[in-house]
């Protein structure tokens, strides 16, 4: 069983990763999602005793309020350590039997949508890496649609990631996701031709 080529999938909040990783898949790529199976992972029964442990009150109803712990975490290096302790390793393993059922099916490439891949130390495994960027000012607009947080909370969350500026120098290729999607497919596609990686969308 040979080894896919393992891309990397990143940007910063608001960039629009989610909308290029649907890109991929409909163009029949594998991507992985590394904040699905961290939701995954606190679903289970030993990891939320861990962070009840750790974090009292943020398991209610045998469910955790992912609210209560952005909370706890935010701004606490320790504390945010010990969550990322608690949780990345089985992310990971989650990850790597992904990868591994991936192969074992023939995939030449999976892509790994992680959001913070070079925050991790994670860019170095990886056979290169795709950035998405956009104004912080769209990418503030973007996330406040979407979501409860006013535009001082989403732009500390964004000084709390690598500068744009840092990820941009670091990437294989990088996609400006500041108009159209069809703007934004024609920077995919060449991207992936760039990297060896092809093929139209699916029907």
């Amino acid at each position: 069983m040979s080894v896919p080529r393992r891309i990397g999938l990143t940007g910063s909040i608001g960039a629009g990763k989610s909308t290029v990783a649907a890109l991929l898949r409909a163009r029949g790529l594998t991507v992985l999602d590394a904040d699905e199976q961290a939701r995954l992972v606190t679903q289970e029964a030993e990891v939320l005793a861990r962070l009840e442990d750790r974090f009292p009150g943020v398991v209610r109803g045998g469910s955790l309020d992912r609210t209560a712990l952005a909370a706890r975490v935010f701004g606490d290096a320790a504390a945010l350590a010990d969550l990322n302790a608690i949780t990345h390793p089985r992310v990971r393993a989650r990850m790597a039997a992904l990868e591994a059922q991936a192969a074992a099916s023939g995939a030449q490439v999976v892509i790994q949508d992680v959001p913070l891949l070079f925050e991790g130390g994670l860019a170095a495994q990886m056979d290169g890496v795709i950035v998405v960027d956009a104004p912080l000012p769209l990418r503030v607009a973007r996330v406040r649609a979407r979501s409860g947080l006013s535009e001082a909370e989403i732009r500390a969350r964004d000084a709390r990631q690598w500068p744009a500026s840092q990820k941009r120098a670091r990437a294989t290729a990088v996609l400006e996701n500041d108009g159209d999607l069809a703007h934004l497919e024609a920077q995919l596609d060449r991207a992936l031709k760039r990297l060896g990686i092809g093929g139209p969308p699916a029907e």
